[in-house]
């Protein structure tokens, strides 16, 4: 899922994850191999956020991609894996 500027600053304000930007070089080659989402990056490696079939203002934090124990500067890409980390999409103030 690719989001809005809204909707990040709102995922931001409930997880600690970092966004990689539209200007990082190795961005078209993710969106090639993963498609257009946002992506985030933290000590477990590459995430996106998908919304739930059941509940679409709510998404999860789906991991696609682990940092490689042999060479911890890259990330392997897997099978997206839930990670039951879940976020509100749309914030009630």
């Amino acid at each position: 899922m690719k989001l809005s500027s809204e909707k990040l600053g709102s995922l931001l304000e409930q997880i600690d994850l970092e966004v990689i930007p539209d200007d990082h070089p190795s961005l078209p080659k993710l969106r090639n191999v993963l498609g257009d989402h946002t992506f985030f990056v933290d000590a477990d490696g590459l995430t996106i956020i998908e919304p739930l079939e059941q509940d679409p203002l709510t998404a999860e934090v789906v991991k696609v991609a682990s940092w490689d124990d042999a060479d911890p500067l890259h990330l392997f890409v897997h099978a997206p894996q839930g990670t039951d980390v879940l976020i509100e999409l749309e914030r009630t103030h």
